[in-house]
């Protein structure tokens, strides 16, 4: 007899890890973001009226210019993004440019903006929702159980999968856009209140001194709009996917602000539009779309302002959760942070994390006694639009520094040029918006200036994070920022 042996199974290899789910999304589904982190409806009917009171009937060329000056700095940023495809965005095409001491302090920055900017609008969330309920039905209630409810909703939103957002903010910006639509096709069939005017195109009414004001108002609207390469691992080919979707919003952003400033101004014409701003600024767009659409518009129009702020809310959520999944693979932040839903592939312990964290400012502030809109959004929001504004200096001015120390096909225009400009005009934009920080605190002149201060003071606070991390844990360093695959060139390399 011949003896027989079998071999013992042969053991599965354990399952590789879930990774975000690539190839999902197209240039609609990034703009969808990055356009919703923008909240156009909540903008026009909550900021215009106050940039018309301050600018007269010059200005939607404001909104025109910061739409020029943000397409100028998309030349730079989007051709940067075809050869730096780290997740880390912003911080890691800061890095590549300037060395990763700076780059630290970007990410530190990115992540106190990004947060920052999401925060705060769970205050107005509660602001908004109060005012909607009381509008429709006389109802009058407590603000913290509408952004508890509101940090539950969108971390259920982050943790389902990218496309589930994508689908939901593509619905929710169709209604805000909407009912803004609506209003201005009832104000060019009745042409406006006194016949349709270009005046406020004309040089007499757009370079007047409150310009400045309303220049400042105008940059802070495309907040979120430079979000687009976060995507980049989640997208269909990322190489032309992610700069269309950057000119789309910034495109889109710049034309629709513009033209809605436009139509709210026909619509009481302009001898009248200062006057009735300043009356009433938050039912300018209210009144406006009741008299030439019909009060059910009104209503919808609250409806959506509400829906288009978690619009916003979610987007932001989004874009942090990728945020803390980078750092969380470069090991700055915990590993932990950086979990995968195998279902979902989403960041749902970052989500998770950054919902805990807005529970815990929400809840601090409702002890304080503060304000929703007053303290909670404005005191939150303000620090993380100057983080993410001086993130964008800081990106414009990486570009020609990155692309002198590589070898490239890129064009001089492309590198240099609009780089350079963007540096200038994106200085000029950070100097108008301090200068005019009071517009949008309404605050003290130590609370303002505490609230400037706040974003510089953390980018500072990342030179000795750099520091110590390059003594205490170098390889974590030396990998700061790097490409997937990269161990490329001494030349390539971040100091």
């Amino acid at each position: 007899m011949s003896a027989t042996t079998s071999e013992p199974p042969k053991e599965k290899a354990p399952a590789a890890p879930a990774g975000l789910r690539t190839g999902t999304l197209g240039t609609a589904d990034i703009a969808f973001f990055v356009v919703s982190a923008a909240a156009p409806l909540t903008v026009m009917a909550g900021v215009a009226p106050l940039a018309i009171l301050l600018g007269g009937i010059g200005a939607p060329a404001g909104y025109l210019l910061a739409g020029l000056t943000l397409a100028v700095f998309a030349v730079g940023f989007t051709t940067m993004s075809r050869h730096v495809t780290h997740g880390g965005a912003f911080y890691a095409f800061i890095t590549r440019g300037l060395g990763r001491p700076v780059g630290i302090g970007a990410a530190l920055l990115a992540l106190i903006g990004y947060n920052g900017m999401e925060i705060g609008v769970y205050g107005l969330l509660a602001s908004a929702s109060r005012d909607t309920l009381h509008a429709l039905f006389g109802a009058d209630v407590p603000w913290l159980p509408v952004s508890l409810a509101g940090l539950l909703l969108i971390g259920y939103g982050g943790f389902r999968s990218i496309d589930f957002g994508a689908k939901l903010l593509g619905l929710l910006l169709v209604a805000e856009t909407g009912i803004l639509v609506l209003l201005a096709g009832g104000v060019l069939l009745k042409g406006g209140a006194h016949g349709l005017s270009l005046s406020s195109l004309a040089p007499a009414h757009v370079f007047v001194p409150g310009t400045a004001a309303v220049l400042a108002f105008a940059f802070a609207a495309f907040t979120g709009f430079e979000s687009t390469v976060i995507y980049r691992r989640e997208a269909r080919d990322p190489g032309r996917t992610v700069p269309r979707a950057t000119y789309l919003a910034v495109g889109f952003l710049g034309l629709f602000y513009a033209f809605v400033v436009w139509i709210a101004i026909q619509a009481f014409g302009d001898d009248q539009v200062v006057r009735a701003a300043g009356k009433d600024p938050a039912g300018l767009f209210f009144t406006a779309i009741t008299t030439y659409v019909g009060g059910w518009a009104a209503d919808l129009m609250h409806v959506f302002i509400v829906t288009s702020v978690i619009a916003s809310l979610l987007a932001f959520h989004n874009a942090i959760n990728r945020y803390a999944l980078a750092l969380a693979e470069e090991r700055v932040l915990p590993r932990r942070l950086g979990r995968i839903h195998p279902r979902h592939r989403s960041p749902y312990v970052a989500g998770v994390a950054q919902t805990v964290l807005g529970t815990v400012v929400v809840l601090a502030f409702r002890a304080a006694h503060a304000d929703p809109y007053q303290q909670l959004l404005l005191w939150v929001n303000t620090p993380g639009m100057i983080g993410l504004m001086l993130l964008q200096l800081l990106a414009a001015i990486a570009v020609p520094c990155y692309f002198r120390r590589v070898r490239h096909g890129e064009g001089t225009l492309r590198t240099v040029v609009a780089p350079v400009l963007a540096t200038v005009l994106l200085a000029t934009a950070i100097v108008l918006v301090v200068g005019h920080i009071d517009l949008f605190t309404g605050a003290s002149r130590t609370v303002n200036t505490l609230l400037v201060l706040a974003a510089p003071a953390v980018f500072l606070l990342g030179l000795p994070v750099a520091w110590w991390l390059r003594r205490r844990r170098p390889e974590v360093y030396a990998s700061f920022a790097a490409e997937p695959a990269d161990t490329a060139e001494p030349s390539v390399q971040p100091a």
